[in-house]
């Protein structure tokens, strides 16, 4: 393992190269870029046309089936115990989540939301929740084991309790990436990258400079402020991050606790972790792997990964000297 002073990941595109002096742009790639998901996206690719429409289309689909902003969305209206009939996107995300939460033993898991809002991460002040009883009441309602598809002559339904409150924050924008990425296949684009708030996903070659995608490593820094740390190259790979130097508490003692709610106690997770970025085929499945090796540990993560080379990990962490170092398995790109 390397020392470095750096704490956390982000990934960054790198869409600036000189040109080589007395050379003529052969092509240029297209550039698409705008809001969504409460973040932003940017997509590249190697033909003319002007896929914006298209894409906010698709956008609109995703958000009116999985959205817990939108009061009217499907699964709003699933957590509110409606009756509804669910489409194509949400009976993926929702078969890939119960993979993903039986694969980490339950460190994903898309009902965990009302715990993670109780705790109120997203407050200016370092109030930790205090009261147990809450924790142990939205608990009883908590797991992924405990919701179920139901197929019938009407189509994809969920079965739940009516107090289980189910979302997909941790793995919707991987999943928004993939679907532009495939639309963008259906469409015979043979070389494209596709980013929606710092998820990739990356086909081909970047034939605007005839080499490969390049991304890159944002050294995170506490005070806000963004540096890159290094490039890397990408290609017909997806990669997602996970980072918890944004968003933390600190208790009385000075110990960091992590916006990563553990799944099974409700309570925030103590952690030296600060970035997991990981590297898979969809970007989805790297979104939620992402997530979930922030809850389980370096050691878990480390035993895990023994048995699904197929994801490859890069972890920043602070070691016992308070130093920050960094993990590289299963063959992330150097």
């Amino acid at each position: 393992m390397k020392q470095f002073l750096f704490a956390g990941i982000l990934f960054v595109l790198f869409s600036c190269k000189e040109e080589p002096k007395n050379t003529a742009r052969v092509f240029e790639n297209t550039k698409l870029s705008g809001a969504v998901f409460g973040t932003s996206y940017t997509a590249i690719y190697d033909t003319e046309i002007d896929y914006t429409k298209q894409f906010d289309s698709l956008f609109a689909i995703v958000n009116q089936s999985m959205s817990t902003y939108i009061s009217d969305s499907d699964i709003s209206k699933l957590n509110r115990n409606e009756a509804v009939i669910l489409d194509a996107h949400f009976e993926k995300v929702f078969l890939v989540s119960k993979e993903i939460f039986k694969t980490t033993d339950g460190a994903f898991d898309p009902t965990i939301g009302n715990v993670v809002n109780a705790w109120s991460f997203g407050a200016d002040k370092n109030k930790f929740l205090t009261d147990s009883l809450t924790i142990t009441k939205l608990m009883a309602h908590v797991g992924l084991d405990k919701v179920h598809s139901v197929y019938d002559r009407e189509g994809f339904k969920i079965k739940k309790s009516k107090d289980t409150y189910l979302e997909f924050n941790a793995i919707a924008k991987g999943y928004g990436v993939d679907v532009i990425a495939q639309f963008l296949e259906d469409n015979n684009v043979e070389n494209f990258l596709v980013e929606i708030g710092g998820e990739i996903k990356t086909k081909g070659l970047n034939v605007e400079k005839n080499d490969a995608w390049k991304v890159g490593l944002d050294e995170p820094r506490f005070d806000g402020n963004q540096s890159v740390y290094k490039a890397l190259s990408l290609k017909d790979e997806a990669m997602a991050t996970s980072g918890t130097y944004r968003k933390f508490k600190v208790d009385e003692n000075g110990n960091r606790y992590a916006h990563i709610i553990n799944t099974k106690t409700g309570y925030p997770s103590k952690t030296n972790i600060l970035s997991v970025s990981v590297i898979a085929k969809d970007c989805m499945i790297a979104d939620a792997y992402a997530t979930a090796f922030q809850a389980m540990g370096i050691e878990n993560v480390s035993h895990f990964l023994q048995s699904h080379p197929e994801l490859k990990v890069f972890i920043v962490f602070e070691n016992d000297a308070k130093e920050f170092e960094t993990l590289n398995l299963n063959n992330f790109p150097e």
